[in-house]
């Protein structure tokens, strides 16, 4: 895709698994994607054809744009319930590190092998297709499973960092998730086929619930010996300030934002829909059920992002 030539910093252009975008719209047909399709009311999809056309749009996607890639959200109507932990618990007691470690091993065995879905893919195939006046420049998500950057979207801010890096807390070094959990494997034998995970075990950070933690041995950073941890953004962590100026650029390069499977529960994301709306410009909101920002919304559709993305490459 064409970006302004002031392209923000701390953005992440490429992806491990790139994808091909221009010339694939066929392969987005409702038809392949299953009996639990659900087409988006063709009035509202109009609405959204309508206030896109001939425009520069930024998505911001939370949760919902992956529950089809068989990650859970933390807040859908079939989430498991989740107290996910504090950055404050975390940091401070090496039990309750003991504790996350163990259930974060197991869930990357699961969360390790998410394919981007659809919906990731259409909205990467829209993002090759724009031009310097029209269409989606970039993408601003709450996620941290890494599928825009797999699907091929680009530039993409990954607002809450990637689950796929570890970070030292004490050099700072950021290792790969893949060396750390191979690490952990060998210090923990049988551990994960002793507990396999279930998809009502599994959270959209890679946590999972896990009973039996206590014998769990931690991998220490290699470098100095510190603590590791997933390189996300904690509860009760605050976000990058490079990450949010980033983000406040693409949106403030776009005519409009796109809300696309965010709850907006956390001001993370809201932040922004509200920034929109103080300078004027206008917002659409596609998600599953309410939202924090409906009422500031210049539109809400209640419907999935796969069928939104994908009736719009085919458009």
């Amino acid at each position: 895709m064409t970006v302004p030539a002031s392209r923000p910093v701390g953005l992440r252009t490429t992806g491990p698994r790139a994808w091909s975008a221009p010339g694939s719209a066929a392969r987005f047909s409702a038809r392949a994607l299953g009996p639990d399709w659900r087409a988006i009311d063709p009035a509202d999809l109009d609405r959204v054809r309508a206030m896109l056309d001939g425009r520069r749009w930024v998505c911001l996607t939370g949760a919902g744009m992956s529950t089809d890639s068989g990650i859970p959200d933390y807040r859908g109507p079939d989430s498991p319930q989740a107290s996910p932990m504090l950055y404050a618990e975390f940091f401070g007691s090496v039990e309750n590190r003991r504790r996350y470690w163990a259930r974060s091993f197991l869930g990357w065995s699961r969360m390790g092998l998410a394919e981007p879905n659809a919906g990731h893919r259409a909205l990467a195939a829209l993002g090759a297709l724009a031009d310097p006046w029209a269409g989606v420049t970039g993408v601003i998500t709450q996620n941290v499973d890494g599928l825009h950057e797999a699907a091929g979207s680009d530039p993409v801010v990954a607002l809450h960092g990637r689950i796929a890096d570890v970070i030292c807390l004490d050099c700072g070094t950021v290792r790969s998730r893949a060396e750390v959990q191979g690490r952990l494997a060998a210090l923990n034998p049988g551990y994960a086929t002793e507990r396999p995970v279930g998809h009502a075990e599994l959270r959209p950070d890679g946590d999972a619930v896990v009973g039996d933690w206590q014998d769990f041995v931690l991998a220490d950073c290699p470098v100095c010996g510190g603590r590791l941890k997933p390189d996300v953004v904690f509860f009760g962590e605050t976000v990058p300030r490079a990450r949010v100026d980033a983000a406040y650029a693409l949106v403030d390069d776009a005519d409009l934002l796109l809300v696309a499977g965010s709850s907006l529960t956390v001001m993370s994301g809201l932040r922004f829909v509200r920034h929109q709306v103080r300078h004027g410009r206008e917002v659409v909101i596609v998600n599953r059920g309410a939202t924090r920002g409906d009422d500031l919304a210049t539109l809400k559709i209640d419907g999935g992002t796969t069928e939104l993305f994908t009736a719009l490459l085919e458009s």
